[in-house]
């Protein structure tokens, strides 16, 4: 009787310890999915900050051209 209680709560430890791996291994998903998304929206403000500048320097260049 003792054996088998004892190997019923190693059993329960380990499917526990699993059921923890997988919501650790969720959760890490979740993190990287975020941090990716919170890159790509960075990205995209750089990306158009750099066409703006770009555009304004475009612009500038056109009128002192325009202006010889």
């Amino acid at each position: 009787m003792t054996k088998t209680i004892a190997f019923s709560l190693v059993i329960a430890a380990a499917i526990s310890l699993s059921a923890c791996k997988k919501e650790e291994a969720a959760t890490n998903a979740a993190n990287n999915a975020i941090e990716s998304t919170a890159n790509a929206a960075e990205n995209t403000m750089n990306a158009a900050t750099s066409n703006m500048t770009n555009a304004a320097n475009a612009a500038t260049n056109a009128a002192a051209n325009a202006a010889k």
